[in-house]
């Protein structure tokens, strides 16, 4: 959560009299409020462990998202008065989150119960142990703001008396290195800033010690030769500007690199309230200032569309992005809270779909996300469109809506097989962390803490396409149309028929499972169109596209799309066709185009395209204009809509009890307003039909069709 300055410096002015007459009680306890509101902020993005010394408390944040090695030795401010582990935990959270690296903070002993120089002793502590635990000083550094500001100096000059190795560097956020007070700014600040007042901090050097000129208090006043590189920030409206002025001006002249950032119409610390207009800049700084002294951050992966995503952003229109959704209903409503950290725990293992799209000069990429994206309420509807400028921060969303989890994919990233496997091994890890169940890798369930594999990131596409291109060529399909809604609602239809049944039916046809559920829609679409157009003449073919998952014909483990399509069809013009002739037809398509010959000439022809030199270097908006013209002209126009199925989903034995039912939606085409998927789960298979138009007069046929087959139909539809 970001504030905005000018809200933030309202408030300050508002509080700034009543903080002057405070107890030193009622400060300690709003400090370490402030603290658990930071922390709290950050809870889904961090884990914490806290470790006790003799005379003080200290913690580890950890980032979910660890980008760097090495460790940040945090000292909070407070005047050397306030601050528990509470209030350190808190931008300690902030500084692990930004930064991707561990955070050890320290909640040394305070004054006046504990004057100067305990603080100082708790700091050397800290920085022992970080030496013991395997850190060596050029991976350790140090970060404070006020008090802990000129405490990670005093630290500094300690070390340097004591012959110890020194910190590979310091960011100090409005450090607190004169307590005499001798700047001029606390003159010329004295009516600007709404946070600090002179009288404050004399009172909380006067708990602190009798000798502020001394250098292990007053940092400024020390020798600062050979101290490690420095970056500094500082408000420019701060009564204490000048202490970190002076200490910047002391450290060049001592021969130190430093680097400060004055921020005009800011306060002290003004960087630990994460404001909206100088958070990015502020952060951006202090990650390249680690990217040179501490170690530099892990690069976010990213990846080339493969050959068949890339039509796909091309292709978008303004209220129609290609999603498809698969979702899970359990036996208890969901937790969401455990699903947040199993989310954050699973898109790790999933590069190639915790992404975001960008835009290249030539082509689109996805760029890996650096944190899972936030759980959405359930929509008003499946699939429920969402801007393409959404696709750009996340190309997947998750979804809660009581016990059933859904995520919908953007189809650029994966296919209906790769996003089985995400949901598989999610819910594994959900199960885990709320149940306690051990959940083997099996079944599509990946290893949660693995590294994926890079033959799963492949574009095999471009690893098995033949020599031999097939013609696109192709008569178009009869169009169905319809009344569209209005807002975009999408009217989802499901079929819930015994996979038993449906099987023997199969059978009993001579076909499979799939070849039948197409030959049952041709039927149904073949009835409409003869209803809506009674001259024979004037009907077009009735064709329906069906994915073939290529894993079965190809040795490869992408999770990326990796389905071609067959395109059964019949020709009312040529006469009426019984169901029988139908399904051989299909059967007969289906077993003359599914081998690897055939399917490697399909693909061909795009991969060939893609390697093209002149194709590579033309800029992506001309790329996108041609790409979108062969969509409108042979992507939807050549069938009437497409029917995937996905089926019979298999789970480890001890995941199955807390799954009541598998879902599987494909959305709407740009311009033909039916979907149709299949997926069986636990003995039913579940056609879900989605359209975006009013009529469900297609659902209806292919229902009756179903039924005239013997089949024990049951319906549900959304329809408002």
């Amino acid at each position: 959560m970001e504030l905005h300055a000018k809200l933030v410096r309202s408030q300050l002015n508002f509080f700034k009299p009543l903080a002057e007459n405070c107890s030193l009680e009622l400060t300690r306890k709003g400090q370490d409020k402030l603290g658990e509101l930071m922390t709290a902020m950050h809870r889904r993005e961090t884990f914490s462990r806290e470790h006790d010394f003799r005379n003080f408390q200290g913690a580890w944040i950890m980032p979910k998202d660890e980008r760097r090695t090495g460790v940040i030795l945090y000292l909070h401010g407070g005047g050397y008065t306030c601050g528990s582990l509470e209030y350190a935990k808190g931008f300690a959270s902030t500084l692990a989150t930004e930064c991707g690296v561990r955070v050890f903070c320290a909640a040394y002993r305070l004054a006046p119960e504990h004057p100067y120089p305990a603080a100082l002793e708790d700091a050397m502590e800290s920085y022992e142990y970080l030496l013991k635990k395997g850190y060596p000083a050029r991976q350790i550094l140090l970060c404070g703001e006020s008090a802990g500001g000129g405490l990670i100096y005093a630290l500094c000059l300690k070390l340097k008396e004591l012959g110890r190795p020194l910190p590979c560097g310091l960011v100090g956020i409005s450090p607190w290195t004169d307590l005499t007070s001798s700047g001029a700014s606390f003159e010329t600040n004295r009516d600007v800033d709404p946070s600090m007042t002179r009288e404050l901090l004399t009172f909380y050097a006067g708990c602190y010690t009798q000798t502020p000129e001394e250098p292990l208090c007053s940092p400024l006043f020390g020798d600062l030769h050979g101290l490690p590189p420095s970056l500094l920030f500082v408000g420019g409206d701060e009564v204490m500007l000048d202490d970190t002025r002076m200490l910047h001006e002391k450290l060049l002249k001592s021969g130190c690199r430093s680097k400060m950032h004055i921020a005009p119409e800011r306060w002290h610390a003004y960087v630990l309230y994460c404001l909206t207009e100088n958070m990015e800049e502020d952060f951006q700084s202090i990650n390249h200032f680690l990217d040179k002294v501490l170690s530099p951050a892990r690069s976010l992966r990213w990846m080339r569309l493969d050959n068949a995503a890339k039509i796909y952003p091309a292709a978008k229109r303004r209220n129609w992005n290609n999603f498809f959704r698969l979702s899970a209903t359990l036996t208890e409503p969901v937790d969401v809270a455990v699903l947040r950290s199993a989310l954050d725990v699973t898109v790790r293992r999933f590069p190639s779909m915790a992404v975001r799209l960008r835009r290249g000069v030539f082509w689109y990429y996805l760029e890996q996300i650096p944190k899972a994206p936030a759980i959405q309420s359930e929509k008003s509807c499946p699939l429920a469109h969402v801007p393409f400028d959404q696709v750009r921060r996340c190309a997947l969303r998750v979804l809660v809506y009581h016990d059933r989890i859904a995520v919908e994919f953007f189809h650029a990233i994966t296919d209906g097989t790769g996003g089985t496997i995400f949901l598989k091994t999610l819910l594994a890890e959900y199960l885990c962390q709320k149940y306690g169940i051990t959940v083997p890798a099996e079944n599509g369930v990946l290893g949660r803490l693995e590294e994926p594999d890079e033959e799963e990131l492949e574009d095999s596409f471009l690893r098995y396409a033949g020599d031999v291109k097939a013609s696109r060529k192709e008569a178009t399909a009869y169009h169905l149309s319809g009344t569209p809604e209005p807002d975009g609602f999408k009217n989802l239809v499901t079929l819930m028929v015994p996979a038993d049944a449906l099987r023997s039916c199969a059978r009993e046809c001579g076909v499979t499972v799939t070849e039948l559920l197409a030959a049952a829609m041709m039927q149904a679409i073949d009835r409409l169109q003869a209803e809506k157009e009674p001259r024979r003449s004037h009907r077009k073919p009735v064709k329906v596209l069906i994915p073939v998952n290529l894993r079965n014909l190809f040795p490869t483990r992408t999770l990326r799309n990796f389905a071609s399509y067959i395109t059964p069809e019949i020709d009312p013009r040529m006469g009426d066709f019984t169901f029988r002739e139908i399904c051989a037809a299909v059967h007969h398509r289906m077993g003359l185009e599914n081998n690897p010959h055939t399917m490697q000439a399909k693909f061909a022809a795009n991969v060939a395209s893609e390697r093209s030199p002149v194709l590579r270097v033309m800029p992506l908006f001309v790329k996108n204009l041609a790409m979108k013209l062969v969509f409108d002209a042979v992507g939807e126009r050549k069938s009437c809509l497409c029917l995937s199925n996905l089926g019979s989903v298999r789970l480890p034995e001890t995941m199955a009890p807390y799954v009541r039912r598998m879902d599987f939606i494909i959305g709407v085409q740009a311009a033909a307003p039916h979907g149709c998927a299949v997926v069986s789960w636990n003995g039913t298979a579940y056609i879900n039909c989605i359209r975006n138009i009013r009529e469900p007069e297609l659902e209806l046929h292919f229902y009756q069709v179903l039924h005239e087959l013997g089949l024990p139909v049951k319906a549900e539809s959304n329809q408002r």
